[in-house]
């Protein structure tokens, strides 16, 4: 679960981080009230779950209310990476001196929880990560230990800054550890994490994802959950309970099992096609959820012909060939469908399929080259 800026200042600064002063408003005549209230000059900033709403215009400098209350009529309903914002962040402006980047992640190639640090705030971390990697210092966290206080230390000997600075910086990456324990995040990052002037270190910036497997126990955050922002479709799928991501090709894929149905959309963009989503109809799938997903798949307008990549061992391959029966037995479906059963009972799913106008498959990437040729052949 992704949540805003403002949401995930909240939950910094119920564990100690220190934080700029700032409100959310809704509506521009709010965030007038809350730059007046404040007295001072303020950032009003988008609440979007995307990055770089500073350079989209989302992000602007107020030095009274009414200046407040006019960015805020301009940001909000404007369009951020394809998203519409609702909300702005009305937050005092700080005087920054340097920025940092902190960020620790969930890192499953090694198993481990992952801190980085940059003394380069402020940019895109992947940026910096390409042009100039030294620039960020890495330390794996494991995961019944946790952070070690030797990582700390030898991360703040690296900075050429003051000791009470080091002190603060500590203190923040302490913090921020623990609350991304606290609430099972996959993410937590400040960027940038900002000296101001004045000496102090605020966290001036804040992103924060949580594992929804975890979901179950951090009840208190599903109000943070905000599905007008999810992809209509991605929405739709969610509420099924069906894995779906949509990515904007025009093959739709089904499988079951993440790693197969990942392999899937490699082979089809081998053969020169562009997956249009991902979709794990999971283990043991009933003809129902087959349905419901080629139903899932069929609503996205760009997809020209779907591809059924099912290997069957929990899986059984007559019941995904009684949901592919089923879900188009009412439907004038016109575009190509090339189906690859597998496994336990793919013979009887073949057999239930004999003589439809589906197009069956030996291997996948056997599959993978026919439904890339038949859609180029039909357009």
């Amino acid at each position: 679960m992704v949540i805003h800026e403002y949401q995930a200042k909240q939950l910094f600064r119920s564990a100690g981080i220190p934080l700029p002063d700032g409100e959310v408003a809704d509506g521009p005549v709010q965030a007038g009230e809350i730059a007046g209230k404040m007295g001072k000059r303020v950032a009003v900033k988008a609440q979007v779950h995307a990055g770089g709403r500073g350079k989209a215009g989302g992000i602007k400098l107020a030095s009274s209310a009414d200046e407040a209350s006019t960015h805020a009529q301009s940001i909000i309903g404007m369009q951020i990476k394809g998203l519409t914002v609702r909300k702005v962040l009305v937050e005092e402006a700080i005087d920054i001196d340097r920025e940092f980047y902190v960020g620790i992640i969930l890192d499953r190639t090694n198993n481990c929880h992952l801190l980085m640090f940059s003394p380069v705030g402020g940019m895109d971390i992947e940026e910096v990560a390409e042009k100039t990697p030294e620039q960020i210092y890495r330390y794996e966290l494991h995961p019944a230990l946790g952070l070690l206080p030797y990582q700390v230390s030898d991360l703040v000997t690296r900075l050429d800054v003051s000791p009470e600075t080091r002190k603060g910086i500590a203190d923040i990456v302490n913090r921020l550890w623990q609350v991304y324990v606290q609430y099972d995040a996959l993410l937590a990052e400040i960027n940038p994490l900002a000296v101001l002037k004045d000496g102090r270190v605020v966290a001036a910036d804040a992103k924060f994802n949580v594992d929804d497997n975890a979901m179950f126990r951090q009840k208190a955050l599903t109000w943070m959950e905000e599905f007008a922002e999810d992809d209509p479709l991605e929405r739709e799928a969610k509420a099924k309970g069906l894995a779906y991501v949509r990515l904007h090709g025009d093959v739709g894929i089904v499988g079951n099992g993440a790693g197969l149905v990942m392999t899937t959309l490699d082979m089809v963009s081998r053969e020169g096609g562009k997956p249009a989503n991902f979709l794990d109809v999971g283990g043991g799938a009933s003809a129902a959820v087959v349905k419901k997903s080629l139903e899932t798949v069929l609503s996205d307008p760009h997809v020209k012909g779907v591809l059924f990549n099912i290997f069957g061992g929990i899986t059984r391959g007559d019941e995904v060939a009684k949901g592919i029966l089923e879900a188009t037995s009412s439907m004038d479906l016109k575009l190509p469908v090339v189906i690859r059963l597998a496994g336990t009972r793919a013979d009887e799913g073949r057999a239930l399929l004999k003589g439809s106008k589906f197009e069956p498959a030996e291997t996948m990437s056997e599959a993978a080259a026919k439904i890339v040729e038949r859609i180029g052949a039909a357009n």
